[in-house]
Formats: structure tokens, sequence, C-alpha cells
């Protein structure tokens, strides 16, 4: 049986443990990141947590709906026995009606089936399988990743594993015209950041000039035999001196040989998937879902909120 539950009566024990023993788990799903990033949020909830699907949701004009947080890549449907398409269609016809509108990412282990009323559109993120040594690593690294790594050893930038979340994220700010995320996003992403730190989950790696200067960051959030590219920002010298791609061969040195998969979240942007797949990473496809229950004249303006609010996102 598959169960609406709204925040409050949720066991987060239960619900984290799901997570926890889940194949396909990952750290976007877990009650606290959740709490950070998403709240108010609710899910669906199959017997006794054996899987769980959460629903982040808002409130306009008087109806509630299902959004896609900012700084979470996929959700979808989390299972400690099973991710079959059976299991998909009976979560997802159990999304509650007083959700008028939904717009989800599921993960990539989630198989949708054809259902009326639910369109499909397919993501593309980037996986690199960091269990082969550095050196068989780097063979299948592009023209260009190389060129720019020996433009930053020839101009000096060094790296360290360490740095401050408000470095980046004002980094990340400073180069875009339009903020795609509010002050209380930003406020949220630097807790985020801070509480995986001290989790243990958060490597930032930062990248710096042969004259100490700040050039950029990137945050990877591990959990799951997964480390995901979370997020990063740099200054216009990183764009001359190779600096973040400095930045990824430092941590793929450092990871290499481990039981682990590199996952830069992927990109509308073709300038940023060229940067992800000059790593030598592969395409790997995740659906979002969309289902559109509003009254008839708002279907086509909530169509095009949804579509302005993505192009509007990215990663720095």
């Amino acid at each position: 049986m598959i169960r609406y539950l709204d925040h409050h009566e949720i066991d987060m024990e239960k619900w984290d443990a799901c997570i926890d023993k889940a194949p396909n788990g990952i750290f976007y799903a877990y009650s606290w990141y959740l709490d950070m990033m998403a709240r108010p949020w609710g899910g669906l909830v199959e017997g006794d947590y054996l899987a769980v699907m959460p629903l982040p949701y808002r409130k306009k004009l008087g109806m509630h709906y299902v959004y896609q947080p900012a700084f979470v890549q996929q959700l979808g449907i989390f299972s400690t026995h099973s991710v079959a398409e059976d299991l998909t269609r009976r979560f997802i016809s159990s999304i509650p009606g007083q959700f008028r509108y939904a717009d989800i990412p599921m993960n990539t282990f989630n198989k949708v089936p054809s259902m009326e009323g639910v369109v499909q559109e397919k993501r593309i993120t980037y996986e690199l399988d960091l269990i082969p040594s550095y050196d068989d690593i780097k063979k299948r690294y592009s023209e260009n990743a190389l060129r720019n790594l020996k433009k930053s050893d020839n101009r000096g930038v060094f790296v360290a594993a360490h740095g401050r979340p408000e470095e980046v994220i004002a980094a990340f700010r400073s180069r875009r015209k339009r903020d795609p995320f509010s002050e209380k996003e930003y406020m949220a992403l630097k807790h985020l950041i801070y509480s995986g730190m001290h989790k243990g989950q958060v490597a930032l790696y930062s990248a710096y000039s042969d004259k100490n200067s700040f050039c950029g960051g990137i945050v990877f959030y591990r959990s799951h035999h997964k480390v995901v590219f979370l997020f990063s920002g740099s200054v216009p010298e990183a764009r001359q001196n190779g600096a973040m791609f400095k930045l990824v061969d430092a941590f793929i040195r450092d990871h290499a040989g481990r039981e682990l998969v590199l996952d830069f979240e992927g990109s509308s942007d073709p300038n940023l998937a060229r940067f992800y797949r000059g790593f030598g990473s592969k395409e790997c496809v995740f659906l979002q879902l969309r289902i559109n229950r509003m009254p008839g004249m708002l279907k086509p303006i909530s169509d095009a909120y949804l579509w302005l609010r993505k192009r509007m996102a990215g990663k720095g």
C-alpha cells in the first residue's frame, strides 16, 4: 500500500533508513537535505518505508504544486527492494489530486512507463567512473581539456582541497546579469555545504593564481558511492588560466582507483556539456515528469513559467 504523508506525519528515521538501504539512494532525498532546500515537503511511502518518493511542494493562487527545488537534480522513487516499472507506475498514480501541477525530476534508476496525463522529458547528466587509475582516466581526456591543464600549469595555478563556501557563491553570482536563485536559496546552499562538511560528505576544492588570488571553486557532495559536482563558481580570470579544468583534474587525481562515480549533474548549456565530456564522462539519461491538472487557461501559463525558471538556472 502506498500512502501520502505530509512532513509532520513522516517518521524521519525510517525515511532516512530507506534512503540508506536503497541501491539508488542519493543525498538529495535525505530528510535533512530536503529540510534545508525544500520545506515544506511531504512524500509517498510504501508499507513500512520499503520505498519512498519525496514531493516538495508550494502553494500559489490557492493551489498546491510539486516543484523541483534549487540544488536538487534528481529525486523520484527510492526503494529497498525494487525500482521496476510497475512500482514507478503505482507511485506516480498515487500522487494526491490536491497537487494541481507537478514537475518531478526522477533518478537514473527509475524506468517510467507511458502514462496518460504524464509528460516525460529526457534530461542528461554526465558520469565518470573513478575505479580506473588516474593515468587510465586521463588517457580519455579531450585535447581541449589537456590543453587547458597545460595552460594552468604554465600560469602557476594551484589547487587546495579546502575553501570557503561564501567565496564560491560570490564568484558564481558575480558573473550573472540575472540571478537564477533567491537570497533564501543561496543562504540554504551555504548552510547545506557547511553541514555536508561537518558530516564528511562535502569536498570543496579551490583554485588560486600564481599571485594567490582566488580563481574558482567546486563543491563535491558524496553519498552511495557517488560524488556529485553540486555547485561551482569562478572569476573571469579562470577562463584565461584553465583553473576550472585544474580543479576537476585535481579531484579526479585524488579519488581515482576508488569505487566511486563522479556525476557532473549535466547541463543544457553546450559549453558546460563540452567541459564535462572533456574528462571522458559519458551521457546518462534520467527523466523529468510533468503532470498538469491546472484549470483550462492556467495550463499553458504554468508550463511557460516553468520553462522560464529553468532557463534562468545554471551552474558556474
